[in-house]
C-alpha cells in the first residue's frame, strides 16, 4: 500500500452482533447473568441489548443459526468478544455473580494492561470480561515500548475490591 492511513484515535467499536441456537437461552446469558439491558427485539428471531441505554452493544440473532451447533474450536471466525468494565471493583463484582450462578470460567489472566476473565456464552462464543489499568500504570520494555504478558490473576485478590467499603 502506498499512503499508510491511521483510523483516528478516537475510534472505537461499537457493538458486535452474534449469530445464536436459542435466542431466549442467550438472553438468559447476557442479560440475567451478565446484566445487559433490552433495548429492542427485531421480530421474534433478533435482540439489541445494551448497557446504560446505549442503542445496542450486543446483537443477537438466530436468522441463520437457529437451532444450530456451535462452530468448531478448530474453524476460522471470532475468538472472543471483549467487555471491558469500568473499574476493577465492577470486575470483582461479575466475578462473584458469576461463581454465585456457578457459571465455569475457562480462564483469569493479568495481562499487565488489564486483568480479565473468560468464559463462554451458551453459543461457545468466546467472551472476555476485563478492566484496564489507568494507562500510565501499564508495564513498559526498556525501550519504553509496551510490554503485554499473561499471567494467572489472582481471584481472591479480585474479589477483595468488594471488602473496600466495609473497611472505609
Amino acid at each position: 500500500m502506498k499512503n499508510k492511513y491511521t483510523i483516528p484515535a478516537q475510534t472505537r467499536i461499537g457493538h458486535v452482533h452474534l449469530k445464536v441456537a436459542d435466542l431466549d437461552r442467550a438472553m438468559k446469558f447476557y442479560c440475567d447473568l451478565l446484566g445487559f439491558e433490552l433495548t429492542t427485539m427485531y421480530g421474534k428471531d433478533a435482540a439489541f441489548i445494551s448497557a446504560g441505554g446505549y442503542h445496542h452493544h450486543i446483537g443477537l440473532n438466530t436468522w441463520y443459526s437457529k437451532g444450530g451447533s456451535p462452530a468448531p474450536v478448530s474453524s476460522t471466525g471470532l475468538f472472543h468478544t471483549a467487555i471491558l468494565y469500568p473499574t476493577r471493583k465492577d470486575l470483582a463484582a461479575i466475578l462473584k455473580r458469576l461463581i454465585e450462578a456457578d457459571y465455569p470460567l475457562a480462564g483469569a489472566s493479568d495481562h499487565g494492561v488489564s486483568e480479565a476473565l473468560y468464559l463462554s456464552d451458551p453459543d461457545q462464543n468466546g467472551v472476555e470480561l476485563y478492566w484496564d489499568r489507568p494507562r500510565e500504570k501499564w508495564p513498559q520494555h526498556e525501550d519504553g515500548s509496551l510490554h503485554m504478558y499473561t499471567r494467572p490473576l489472582d481471584l481472591q485478590d479480585l474479589l477483595s475490591e468488594l471488602d473496600q467499603d466495609s473497611q472505609d
